[in-house]
């Protein structure tokens, strides 16, 4: 039954905006709104999870996607967004572009529901709406720029409801610098919830019952062949993989706490590393890539577990041999820029570079963490400029300064490097979306940049043929050669120089 209608007061962001403006208001706008209506402690806390220093906030999508990800790869999980109808549009497309095949929930508000703490009471009514224990273990509420910077307390909704919990977070696009950083919030929130619950009592135990051996949990998503390749590596250890974080549905969550051994493979999960903290279990950065780096990692991840060193080395023998086995028969031959914003990055270059690669630079949208900090080293040793945190920019001026034989790189990337005719792949399809680790790895990886950069030819003949066509102002489709006209240029040229004088003179009073 629902509890009695309270109207909580919520600040509004400008008083002086028009309806829907107040999306559009800025980063810093939007923060000191948030940081003014209560949410400072959430805001403190993502600045010191997710830090964007030493640049800015690079460019993504919108952060919030990557929550809402995890939620909807959930079973009997239901996810309820509370922002601007434009945001729920744009992440709804994208969360089906990309496979999810549920509905999302959306909680509307207007000005007078933003700031009445009306649009809170439709939130709590939706969730009791929802909250049916027959068809969900958990609802997740992600509040989007606008709730978050007008305060929506989703910390006061229930914490569960006719036995489903309710999980509330705020997800800003000012807060939050990546879509990839967002899948650990609501990943840490819900290993709290889950922490919380075992050390209150009896929790269910996973569909196939716990495994006998010490389980490794795998920190971060990966392709599905991955967490096969890791467990033949560390079975010589008496380990098994137990379940990746995030997970596919609420009990495993139990199982990924109930672990020996915490592996990131992807670092920047923060928050969730801090549950795993809590609950008294190691973490081991990195991933078992290429030679060196399986070698490292089978090392600390036994020793981690208090694996004898005989046993460490009985793994290292089954398999280092043959990773070094394929790496002899297959090289890759030529100069590689890479970049993204998956937070895998950094082991990808490590396997370009043990695979033979030229690697020139690696660019990252997430942060520099402790569990990443070897591989970056690596990589310097090995003369790989590493960045952290990298704007398209720089990803750029990357491809440009280094005339790569092949660039890795997001979409706008990969766009630049095609009309500068080199070869390139698109990192999130292509890359990460293969083996990576041990030999699985290493075969994949050699094979499908050894074949792109031997599509270089292709390029040139395409560039030869097609010439300075669709190039600036005569790019698209015509019916006759376009013809060039200076005298337009001159004018818009005058009418913006002329606005900049009108602004500065605003400025000045």
């Amino acid at each position: 039954m629902n509890t009695p209608a309270k109207t909580i007061p919520i600040q509004k962001v400008d008083d002086h905006q028009p309806e829907g403006a107040a999306c559009h208001a800025g980063e810093k706008t939007l923060l000191a709104a948030a940081q003014a209506a209560g949410k400072s402690d959430i805001l403190e806390r993502y600045a010191l999870d997710y830090p964007k220093g030493p640049h800015d906030q690079p460019q993504s999508m919108c952060p919030a996607f990557g929550s809402l990800r995890v939620g909807l790869r959930m079973s009997r999980t239901a996810t309820i967004l509370s922002g601007s109808a434009c945001c729920v549009y744009g992440l709804t497309f994208t969360s089906h572009f990309y496979g999810a095949r549920r509905s999302v929930g959306y909680v509307p508000f207007n000005s007078e529901t933003l700031v009445t703490g009306k649009l809170f009471e439709d939130i709590r009514d939706s969730v009791h709406a929802q909250a049916d224990p027959e068809k969900y273990d958990a609802i997740v509420i992600i509040n989007l720029c606008v709730p978050t910077a007008s305060g929506v307390p989703l910390q006061l909704l229930p914490k569960e409801i006719n036995g489903v919990r309710i999980i509330g977070i705020d997800v800003p696009g000012f807060g939050v610098p990546t879509h990839a950083e967002a899948k650990d919030v609501l990943a840490g929130a819900m290993l709290k919830y889950a922490r919380h619950e075992i050390m209150s009592g009896p929790v269910q135990a996973p569909k196939k019952g716990r495994q006998q051996n010490p389980t490794i949990t795998l920190l971060g998503e990966m392709f599905p062949a991955d967490p096969m390749g890791i467990a033949m590596m560390i079975e010589p250890m008496r380990l098994s993989v137990g379940c990746s974080v995030p997970t596919r549905e609420w009990r495993e969550l139990y199982a990924a706490l109930d672990c020996s051994v915490v592996a990131a493979i992807h670092p920047f999960y923060t928050a969730s590393i801090r549950e795993f903290e809590a609950a008294g279990r190691p973490i081991v950065g990195s991933a078992p890539v290429g030679v060196e780096g399986t070698n490292d990692w089978l090392q600390n991840i036994g020793h981690s577990s208090g694996v004898s060193q005989a046993l460490i080395d009985e793994a290292k023998n089954k398999c280092l041999p043959i990773i070094k086995n394929v790496l002899s028969e297959q090289k890759i031959n030529g100069r590689i820029t890479l970049s993204g914003y998956e937070g895998s990055e950094l082991i990808v270059a490590r396997l370009l570079v043990e695979c033979g690669a030229d690697l020139r630079y690696v660019g990252s949208a997430c942060p520099s963490t402790p569990w990443n900090a070897h591989d970056a080293e690596w990589l310097k040793s090995k003369g790989v400029q590493v960045q952290f945190r990298a704007s398209l920019e720089q990803d750029l001026d990357a491809v440009q300064a280094f005339k790569p034989d092949l660039a890795i790189g997001t979409t706008p990337v990969v766009q630049y490097a095609k009309e500068a005719c080199i070869p390139s792949l698109y990192f999130t399809n292509l890359i990460s979306a293969r083996p990576l680790m041990g030999v699985a790895g290493a075969g994949s990886l050699v094979q499908v940049v050894n074949a792109a950069i031997g599509n270089q030819s292709r390029f040139n003949k395409m560039k030869a043929f097609f010439g300075a066509v669709g190039h600036g102002d005569s790019s698209g489709v015509w019916m006759e050669k376009p013809v060039d006209r200076p005298e337009f240029r001159a004018e818009n040229k005058r009418q913006l120089e002329k606005k900049i004088k009108l602004r500065k003179a605003q400025e000045m009073g």
